[in-house]
């Protein structure tokens, strides 16, 4: 017995040290990916906007709710395709500033024939409240729960083209594989809530949280995002 309790005294702090470190390196690596996601979504919102004849008109910067950028979306199709995608969400919160990124995923599939593999770069543009409501309150379905449209392009794009769009959302891609352009209807969009807890450290944390500015702290990826956001925003 005695010979026990020596050793459980030297193999606990041990087994205790071990265990931490393989909690604090699971954290770490889960961030690294997530610190990713978000390098990637700042990338993809660079290319397509360096072209201005066909990039997001300026004027939507200011003017919409919300935006979601989705790096290399994977659709797979033999007859039945399938679509998923991981990417990241953030809101415009009044007064010309930006919430922290909200992590999302975009799953979905089609019927009908089609083969090939595609990796696409989608970026959807909310225009109203509402559609980011229902994301939050639970999966919400491109197409059924709001309309959503190839978005207007160009720096010659005005906001009197926006009238004549009645979607709620538009969307942008920038395609590789062998599909030709990009369907979303009939995709769901649902928070990433382990994406969200791994990004800022905290457990339990909401997509309601991020958003009302709640987050522990604007990490340095996602204010190069929100720098991103501001340089278009303020175009003329």
């Amino acid at each position: 017995m005695a010979k026990y309790k020596r050793f459980m005294r030297y193999i606990t702090p041990a087994v205790v040290g071990s265990a931490l470190f393989f909690c604090t390196s699971i954290t770490a690596f889960a961030q690294a990916n997530e610190e990713k996601r978000v390098n990637n979504a700042t990338e993809v919102l660079q290319e397509i906007m360096a072209i201005p004849e066909s990039g997001i008109p300026p004027y939507l910067f200011r003017d919409f709710y919300g935006i979601a950028v989705f790096p290399k979306m994977i659709k797979v199709g033999l007859v039945a395709a399938g679509r998923y995608g991981k990417g990241i969400l953030v809101t415009h919160t009044g007064e010309g500033k930006w919430s922290n990124p909200v992590f999302v995923e975009l799953v979905g599939g089609s019927v009908g024939f089609q083969i090939g593999v595609q990796s696409t770069d989608v970026i959807l543009v909310f225009k109203t409240k509402r559609s980011i409501d229902g994301i939050v309150k639970g999966k919400f379905t491109l197409g059924a729960d709001a309309a959503v449209a190839a978005g207007p392009v160009g720096r010659e794009a005005s906001a009197e083209t926006d009238i004549k769009l009645k979607a709620e959302i538009y969307s942008y891609s920038r395609s590789r594989g062998l599909f030709a352009g990009v369907s979303l209807e009939g995709s769901a969009l649902q928070i990433d809530d382990e994406s969200n807890e791994g990004y800022y450290g905290q457990p339990g944390i909401t997509a309601e949280d991020i958003f009302a500015g709640k987050a522990p702290a604007t990490p340095s990826s996602a204010q190069k995002f929100i720098e991103e956001l501001d340089k278009h925003a303020s175009k003329k």
